[in-house]
């Protein structure tokens, strides 16, 4: 006779079980979750703290000493809290292009032929690398505030261009409805470049028939612009820094805490861009290089027309994570006074509680 079947308890099924134990711990965490919202709650309330986000239409109460769009201390939390952000992206935005250009010229000196200029560019990005950014936002500033003659004494290396311990000034555009209407028809021109590069692509795909696309894009960059600044009558609307009273007045002014945080995170993030783009360069193989000079091409033409397009390939991935790292690193400018997002999110919570 067959051994008699032994009846299998559902306990014994793994997916059951499985299905069981997940069952239980979402449960847990449910549950430790209404707890902890309840005692939340019931403290928020014992305390008169209001929750939500009612409190951004009160007025803030503080001044913010750099702005770029209008800002008064009656103004709500909201707009104060605009401000900030828009502050970190002008710096963010002006820091990313400047580390982007000095640490690509850094990364190609590093491999560069000339021994000097190789060793200055690697002492460069092992000297810079290795000193907190922090430190060297404090050295910039004191060498700003420090070093640098008071207004009237202001340094002018090109006409309408001071430097003194109030910052940089500059020329600026005045308010001019050409100036919106050139920077659209630039906008429209870029499109139109990427659009006609395209269309250069399937063409030489299609034919093998390769189409010049550099002359009609300059000409659409360059003459684009120009000719609607010609339509509005060629302004030349443009406001020049003077001296009145203790400081300048007019152009474009970068404070010392400006100017010393953007010092500091080009100079510092370009260390860091200059090594991936040495090394996207490098991941090239050297083949390549040697066939293109074999080809009658100069290291120029190589470097521009084989090596560059193949580096690009490695270097934007790090690239990215280098410009997100430079975001961040601006919250750092609550340390010497820039009012950035961080610097107003902490007056706003000081204030309100929220």
């Amino acid at each position: 006779m067959p051994a008699p079947r032994l009846k299998r308890s559902w306990l014994g099924d793994p997916r059951l079980r499985a299905v069981l134990f997940q069952l239980l711990i979402v449960a847990g965490v449910l549950a430790c979750g209404w707890i902890l919202v309840g005692n939340t709650l019931d403290n928020l309330a014992r305390r008169s703290i209001a929750t939500g986000f009612g409190f951004l239409a009160r007025p803030a109460s503080f001044a913010i000493g750099e702005t770029i769009i209008p800002y008064s201390a009656a103004d709500s939390y909201g707009r104060a809290l605009l401000v900030g952000v828009l502050n970190t992206l002008k710096v963010t935005a002006i820091a990313i292009l400047g580390a982007t250009l000095l640490g690509a010229l850094i990364g190609v000196a590093r491999l560069s032929g000339n021994w000097l200029v190789a060793k200055l560019a690697a002492i460069y990005v092992e000297l810079v690398r290795n000193v907190p950014l922090l430190l060297q936002l404090f050295l910039w500033y004191a060498v700003i505030t420090e070093s640098l003659p008071g207004p009237r004494q202001a340094i002018q290396p090109l006409p309408g261009v001071f430097l003194s311990n109030r910052g940089l000034m500059l020329p600026g555009l005045s308010d001019h409805p050409v100036w919106p209407a050139v920077g659209l028809a630039l906008l429209v021109a870029l499109l139109a470049v990427v659009a006609l590069r395209r269309r250069a692509r399937r063409r030489l795909a299609a034919t093998g028939e390769a189409v010049a696309v550099l002359g009609p894009a300059a000409a659409l960059i360059l003459g684009l612009p120009f000719a609607v600044w010609l339509g509005f009558g060629a302004p030349l609307a443009f406001t020049l820094p003077a001296l009145q009273g203790f400081n300048f007045r007019g152009g474009v002014a970068f404070s010392p805490e400006l100017a010393s945080l953007l010092l500091g995170l080009v100079i510092y993030t370009a260390s860091y861009i200059a090594e991936i783009v040495r090394g996207g360069i490098l991941a090239v193989g050297s083949g390549q290089i040697e066939a293109g000079l074999a080809l009658g091409l100069s290291r120029s033409q190589v470097l521009r027309l084989i090596v560059l397009p193949q580096a690009l390939r490695v270097i934007v991935p790090p690239l990215a994570s280098e410009y997100h790292k430079l975001t961040k690193n601006t919250s750092l400018a609550v340390a010497i006074g820039y009012p950035d997002v961080v610097s107003v999110l902490n007056t706003m919570v000081n204030q309100t509680g929220q």
